[in-house]
């Protein structure tokens, strides 16, 4: 089979001929149609990612064909018996496994979901990843409600976007960040109320004068900028973050949180509820996944080059030919 290896760290990506994977029983072979991108895959080949073992098969998101049927592959494998957060044995698929930049995958059945009637081989693999810790970070975690307010940082990344489109068809009021003006504008297109770039000076204060405060907070940047977004949070509100490409965070003041009750809360990608749960939402509201390019498998760096330099506004997605 065709598929696209990470020979080590910091090196190219190639095309190389693979033998296919020989699934091991309660497992299947799924011959991959279209596999996105995610932040991790560029983390990964950067080496900026735990136990990282190469050479390797990236990829986490795919839809294909299996057993006659149009399916997607839930990336989380062995989340573990505690709903509450993952087990010690939890992975996700693509590192270590052999993932889905490739014509055929081996994963478990349970893993795999029929895909959406309404959407595209390239559509359904932008799904999973990045739907699942929007999902997760906005109700199982922050338990969005119709009719609050929520602030979605970093809009253009898939997650932030599949975050902003969820809580659109809840009934929440939806503003966004970026540090860009084209990407605010496209948000606002989609549906969001406004947003601020991150860039200007007190963007925070803008922000307050338009929205006044917020029920949800959703966030993937964590440094310096994670210290204002309490004092833009109402009472009671509560605060996900699913990233923290900004690192660490100095200035956040304790007596904000306490006094108005906010909390704070971790997330990491779902359990098999979660997916489940997510997949039906997105089929009861006919959400079709924002795609920013689809590039043919054998342009694998150049997606990743994209993705690298921020460049994306929604999925990157490659075809499997």
């Amino acid at each position: 089979m065709k598929a696209v290896l990470l020979p080590g760290i910091n090196e190219s990506l190639q095309v190389v001929d693979h033998p296919e994977p020989r699934p091991d029983e309660g497992f299947a072979l799924v011959r991959i149609r279209a596999a996105a991108l995610n932040h991790r895959d560029v983390y990964i080949a950067q080496g900026q990612y735990a136990g990282i073992s190469t050479p390797v098969i990236p990829g986490s998101d795919g839809a294909g064909e299996w057993d006659g049927r149009r399916v997607l592959i839930d990336p989380s494998l062995n989340w573990g018996s505690d709903p509450r957060a993952q087990g010690a044995q939890y992975r996700i698929l693509g590192m270590p496994d052999n993932g889905t930049f490739a014509q055929w995958v081996s994963v478990p059945v349970e893993n795999i979901h029929d895909c959406p009637a309404h959407l595209s081989f390239e559509q359904a693999a932008a799904l999973p990843l990045a739907g699942v810790t929007a999902w997760r970070a906005l109700f199982t975690r922050c338990n969005l409600q119709k009719g609050e307010k929520v602030f979605i940082t970093g809009i253009g990344g898939g997650v932030a976007l599949f975050a902003m489109q969820f809580a659109l068809a809840a009934g929440a009021e939806v503003y966004v960040s970026s540090g860009s003006a084209e990407k605010i504008a496209k948000a606002t297109a989609l549906g969001a109320t406004a947003g601020v770039n991150y860039r200007e000076e007190n963007w925070d204060k803008t922000l307050r004068s338009m929205a006044g405060g917020f029920d949800v907070v959703i966030d993937s940047a964590g440094g310096d900028g994670f210290a204002k977004l309490p004092a833009l949070c109402n009472s009671g509100a509560r605060i996900g973050i699913y990233g923290g490409t900004m690192g660490k965070v100095n200035g956040l003041s304790p007596q904000i949180l306490f006094w108005k009750q906010i909390s704070i809360h971790g997330s990491t990608m779902g359990n098999a509820a979660d997916f489940a749960a997510m997949l039906q939402f997105v089929n009861q509201h006919r959400i079709i996944p924002v795609i920013d390019r689809v590039f043919e498998m054998e342009a694998v760096n150049d997606a990743y080059a994209r993705m690298h330099h921020s460049e994306q506004f929604g999925k990157i997605v490659l075809r499997i030919s």
